[in-house]
Parts: structure tokens; C-alpha cells; sequence
């Protein structure tokens, strides 16, 4: 059984729903501290053939604060940008409803409104792995980096941690190996598909590859990494 912990983020892009999908159990990790100009409340979509940034406007967001401990403050004008840059699309009569849905939920809590947005999609894409709404049940708060991490394997009684590459720095084979657990990293292939015969922009938000992709190429997408010790 395999399970993978990360933080939540804005319409993440797809690599972020590759790992989902390559697990049995997804922990949503948001009982940690937020981090300015990253990629927890803001992403990249295709604008005037461009790769640029929406967000939400947050209050008081600090890195002092946990990400569930975190308010937005409002959405700005994202529907209006969403709409504006992929009406022509394939998929956009498709898809922008349920991006509306996420976007004008009516929950402010930073974490449960990611958590919200991270399920819809998963559902959309049929992705079948089951999604645990906060860490915080796990209450193991005092442990720190990779301890923290095998307890919640322990008590998930998964046998295999599955984390992306650029996490792979942080944590020790032989530390997973000791306590009884594989260590894997995924690593993303080459993805490219049709944004309306445009350069290709790789690694926008999901917003891109659902606007441009059916449900059967995006599943294909999913498939396209390896996993790395």
C-alpha cells in the first residue's frame, strides 16, 4: 500500500495529480507553515500566450502561520481571467463549471477550501485514491521532517512513501528502510499536448491540461512518470 503527503496547493499542474493518482492514500499536509511566494495559494495559467500568475488575496498570511490557520480574503478577478483566456478551448464548456464551483466555494478557511478543490478535480479525472482531509488527525504535531512523515506511514500501515523529486534532498533510504519502509520518488516525463497551436508553455496549473485535454488523454498524461529510489 502506498501513500504520498504533500501540502496543499492552487490548481496545481499535473505532476502534483500524477502522485495522487500513484497512491492508495494522499495526505493533504496542511498543519505546517505556510510559505510566502509559493505555490500554496497561487498558480500559473496561459494568458496572451504567456505563462502568468492568479491568486487568492489572503489575510494576514504569514510563514509564522500554519497553512490551516490561514483566511482568504477574497478571489479577485480569477473566473473573469479563466474565462477570458480559455473560452476557444476544447474543453472549456466541459470544464469551467467545475472550475466556477471551486473557485466561488463558499469556504474561507485556506485548507478546507484547497482540500475542496483538490477532491473536485480527482473526481473529474476518475482518480479513485482516497484523500485524508487534514494531517492533523494524525496527532503527531511534535515530530519533525521524516520522523514525522514514518510515523504517519506507521499508523496509515502503508508499506511504501512515495514523494516528488525535488523532495528527494530531504529524506534517508536507509532511515525509511530501517523503520520497515520503501522510499520512492516520482519523477514527471516529458509533457506536451495542443494549447491551440501556441508554443507549448509546460507546467502551467491543471487549469491548462483540463482545458486542452479530454478525460482519456489527461488519464494518459497521469501514466506518464517513473518512479525513482
Amino acid at each position: 500500500m502506498k501513500i504520498a503527503i504533500m501540502q496543499p496547493y492552487f490548481f496545481p499542474y499535473i505532476g502534483y495529480f500524477q502522485l495522487i493518482s500513484a497512491v492508495d492514500k494522499f495526505v493533504i499536509y496542511d498543519d505546517v507553515n505556510f510559505i510566502k511566494r509559493g505555490w500554496v495559494n497561487r498558480n500559473r495559467i496561459l494568458i496572451n500566450k504567456e505563462a502568468k500568475l492568479i491568486s487568492l488575496s489572503l489575510i494576514k498570511a504569514s510563514q509564522n502561520k500554519l497553512i490551516n490557520e490561514i483566511i482568504i480574503k477574497d478571489k479577485g478577478t480569477i473566473l473573469k481571467t479563466i474565462k477570458q483566456n480559455y473560452s476557444k478551448t476544447a474543453y472549456f464548456k466541459d470544464v469551467f463549471p467545475i472550475i466556477e464551483d471551486i473557485v466561488n466555494y463558499s469556504e474561507n478557511n485556506l485548507s478546507r477550501y484547497l482540500f475542496y478543490q483538490i477532491k473536485k478535480i480527482t473526481e473529474y479525472l476518475q482518480i479513485n485514491t482516497t484523500l485524508v482531509p487534514t494531517s492533523t488527525i494524525y496527532e503527531v504535531n511534535k515530530l519533525k521532517g521524516q520522523n514525522r512523515i514514518i510515523e504517519i506511514c506507521r499508523k496509515e500501515n502503508m508499506d511504501t512513501y512515495i514523494n516528488a523529486i525535488g523532495g528527494k534532498e530531504l529524506y534517508d533510504l536507509g532511515t525509511f528502510q530501517d523503520n520497515g519502509f520503501n522510499l520512492k520518488f516520482i519523477q514527471m516525463e516529458n509533457i506536451e499536448y495542443n494549447q491551440n497551436n501556441n508554443k507549448f508553455i509546460p507546467n502551467l496549473s491543471i487549469i491548462d491540461v483540463l482545458m486542452f485535454n479530454s478525460k482519456e488523454e489527461i488519464a494518459r498524461l497521469l501514466k506518464q512518470y517513473s518512479l525513482k529510489e
